[in-house]
């Protein structure tokens, strides 16, 4: 409470500090496909009258800039005008920033499509949104963590839990791509759930975040290995002219970064966090205690005109212990520490990218390597001394290259490539399970698996430019292989077309489409099962690339340049999903929870679909207020072992985010955001089987009844979000103060009930008086949400 007294005196006290506005923007526009400067380009600060001119070289500068989030205007004659990524200007440094240009040819048209800030691409006329580093600065309750920002958006799905699964548009958390600079990353999340996307705090230091392009369909062909998202994060270049040191305290981290030039032809930046998620977690009662450590570094080097190298990393070191020591638990609290493991992760991902220019055409040469290792143990009730029920280690390696040429020729477009992969996974495996029987026994599954792979892809797209872009046609054609089986390397069974159009019907108003099929090979997990005997058991059973046929289409109205609506009804059929044959369970339903995902055996016997529409609104209202407006009705649904279509885990059905923002004078800025999400389907539990006392030892936890598969459903969720951030800006330095406060009104969601064992007074269980065989066992009500305060402050000189 000291601390947040102290917060708002500092913040009541400092107004009458002397704040300087002369702030510096440095730039450069040039040809797209040649990187030639282009001269004499007219830019403007866009919304204001405030202008400038490129020099010969294609260099502009602004000075005297008030500082605050702005985008540049650039035009020139015989090229597309273009609105610039958003950028930070301050009075700490200079801001930089390299604004692309497309030629385009004259033509007397009676309809021209004008810029607007709201970017699509020939490829992705639909289902594209871009998120600005204002957007992600300042996103109520998002506590700058992209997992977190993306939520506003329409057709992604949160929950009240301490998770940032990516839930789109009814689709699982492994459903989804991540990319930084062009460089696949696997992992998006601390303490991820290895094979699929979740985690409780994101791995992205977004102090170097310059834009974010999200896809929640119409993928473009150069990206693979996706059903549901991808997410393309794009970064800085570091400061060309003096070292920047930034640093900040947020919701659960403390963090350094700097930035600035290794010499006249590179630049770097360079983070660390160290987080302290493990005290917040502690302090509001949670049962387990993570601690996680990353970084982040990217260095540039422009060698020429022509030719370029960026070199990009990211890590993590992520450790979670069982908080058993706390005095009297919950139900809530023994449910959670009688299953969850201990779990220790550390990981990365680096690569090289390589640009060459052209006369018409640019190439990129990508070169990258990733590792994931996760460990798991769960002793016997909790005790050390005790042998272990659960003992896992299992490693991912993926080496990867990609080549792409991209080319324009007056009104096409072409984008074609290939790449390969050498992919490792390995795994020790030891888990008690039990297993229903004509008399009910207890296994052990007991493994190690190595597994090596080569992997290829090859792509092309060609786009085609009608009247000034009034119809833009894209036709791609994709497919991907690998040496898992014979199967799996055949090319012609991955084949992935796609089709995208957009029309501009007026100047103001647009129709988009999409329609493609897309692939995605299944986790290592399932892919390395194997059984105690060492069988590739789903190898055995024929395992296949998982596909997706999608169909999208949408309206687009722009009202005026800071204005947006769209209206995109979307469909997609899910064929070859695994199905575990343990359960019946397609494996589409699950991933949501900490741990291992998929390392179990199934079939590719899944049948699914999901459907809706999305409504998405942003907007200015008064010229004063940011608003931006999503709803999306949404339904996911599986086949069961009835063959019939059933609710997956997925089906919220309703998404309802509002987000609202207002900068006031002296560099004051207030945000709130409010969002519903419809309840989860879950499944009850089977308490015969769970009450038996060898089933309930073996795993600590109660079984489900998958007879009754999502039969049931939670509660709805809800949460106001509120932000207040305070800015200062001095002649050398920068300071941000904010209070992010996350469920306002303290909402506590209904959840899925535990089950729990009745326990004496001193925690022993209790044996049922009537049948010696089996505990005494009850549901424990589960609830989730609670206030969350957060004060930050970020620090720049």
């Amino acid at each position: 409470m000291k601390n947040i007294v102290f917060i708002f005196l500092l913040i009541l006290f400092s107004v009458f500090f002397a704040e300087a506005q002369n702030g510096t923007i440095k730039g450069r526009v040039f040809d797209e496909k040649n990187n030639e400067p282009l001269p004499f380009t007219n830019i403007i600060i866009f919304g204001t009258n405030i202008g400038s001119t490129s020099d010969l070289d294609g260099n502009f500068i602004f000075t005297g800039i008030t500082p605050g989030f702005v985008k540049l205007a650039a035009s020139s004659v015989g090229y597309e005008t273009v609105i610039s990524a958003e950028v930070q200007v301050t009075n700490a440094k200079t801001v930089f920033i390299d604004i692309p240009m497309r030629e385009t040819p004259i033509q007397l048209e009676q309809l021209v499509v004008k810029a607007s800030p709201f970017r699509k691409t020939e490829e992705s006329p639909v289902s594209m949104r871009t998120l600005g580093i204002g957007d992600i600065e300042k996103n109520p309750g998002g506590n700058r963590d992209i997992s977190k920002v993306i939520q506003s958006l329409p057709g992604v799905a949160s929950t009240a839990s301490f998770r940032n699964d990516i839930i789109v548009r009814g689709g699982g958390p492994s459903e989804n791509r991540f990319y930084l600079d062009g460089i696949e990353i696997p992992n998006l999340n601390h303490f991820a759930t290895q094979g699929a996307s979740g985690g409780p705090v994101g791995i992205v230091n977004v102090d170097f975040i310059r834009e974010v392009d999200f896809y929640s369909g119409a993928f473009p062909a150069n990206r693979g290995n996706s059903l549901s998202s991808v997410l393309e994060m794009k970064q800085i270049d570091g400061n060309k002219e003096r070292l920047i040191v930034k640093g900040s305290v947020g919701a659960s981290d403390l963090s350094l970064a700097l930035n600035g030039p290794f010499s006249d032809r590179t630049t770097f930046f360079f983070s660390a966090r160290r987080s302290y998620l493990q005290f917040l977690f502690n302090l509001i009662g949670l049962p387990f205690l993570p601690t996680y450590n990353d970084f982040q570094f990217k260095t540039k080097t422009r060698f020429d005109l022509k030719n370029e190298l960026t070199v990009i990393g990211i890590g993590a070191i992520d450790k979670s212990t069982l908080n058993t020591g706390i005095k009297n638990p919950t139900e809530d609290q023994r449910y959670i520490l009688n299953y969850l493991p201990v779990n220790n992760q550390w990981n990365y991902a680096i690569g090289a990218v390589y640009k060459h220019f052209r006369n018409n055409s640019f190439d990129t040469w990508v070169f990258s390597r990733n590792m994931l290792n996760n460990e798991a143990y769960k002793y016997q009730d909790n005790n050390e001394n005790l042998p272990r029920t659960l003992d896992y280690v299992s490693q991912e390696i993926e080496n990867k290259f990609r080549y792409e040429n991209s080319s324009r020729i007056n009104e096409f477009k072409l984008i074609a490539g290939g790449g390969g992969e050498y992919a490792k996974f390995n795994t020790n495996s030891f888990q008690q399970v039990f297993i229903p029987l004509a008399e009910d026994t207890i296994r052990s599954i007991n493994y190690g698996s190595e597994l090596d792979l080569f992997k290829y892809h090859i792509f092309g797209q060609l786009s085609r430019n009608f009247n000034n872009d009034r119809l833009i046609l894209s036709l791609g054609l994709r497919t991907d292989g690998n040496t898992y089986s014979e199967n799996m390397s055949n090319p012609l069974n991955q084949l992935s077309p796609r089709f995208s159009a957009a029309l501009a019907i007026t100047e103001k108003f647009f129709f988009n489409f999409n329609t493609g099929r897309y692939y995605q090979q299944p986790s290592y997990t399932t892919l390395g099962f194997r059984n105690n005997v060492g069988e590739l058991v789903n190898k055995n059973n024929n395992l296949k690339y998982i596909a997706s046929n999608h169909l999208v289409a949408g309206v687009e109205y722009r009202r005026n340049e800071e204005s947006k609506l769209t209206m995109e009804g979307f469909y997609k059929h899910y064929s070859n999903y695994p199905v575990s044959v343990l359960d019946s369970i397609s494996l589409a339903s699950k991933g949501g929870d900490f741990g291992v995902f998929g390392n179990e055996e199934v079939t590719s016997s899944g049948i699914g679909k999901a459907y809706g529409f999305e409504v998405y609104l942003r907007d200015k209202i008064m010229n004063q207020v940011d608003v931006i407006l999503s709803y999306t009705y949404v339904r996911s649904e599986f086949k069961d072992f009835n063959d019939a279509f059933i609710p997956s885990s997925w089906d919220n059905r309703h998404l309802l985010n509002l987000t609202m923002g207002k900068e006031f004078k002296r560099n004051w800025n207030v945000g709130a955001k409010w969002r519903f999400v419809g309840g989860s389907p879950y499944t009850p539990w089977d308490i015969n089987r769970s009450s038996l006392r060898v089933a309930w030892d073996v795993s600590r936890q109660g079984y489900l009844d998958y007879s009754r598969f999502n039969t049931l459903r939670t509660g709805s969720f809800h949460q106001l979000d509120v932000r207040i951030d305070k800015q200062y800006f001095f002649e050398k330095w920068s300071l941000n103060l904010y209070v992010d406060v996350q469920n306002l009104y303290n909402f506590k969601q209904t959840g899925a009930p535990n089950l729990t064992t009745v326990t004496d007074e001193f925690g022993n269980d209790l044996i049922d008086p009537v049948f010696g065989n089996r505990y005494q066992v009850k549901e424990v009500v589960n609830e989730s949400g609670t206030v969350l305060p957060t004060i930050g402050i970020i620090v720049e000189f």
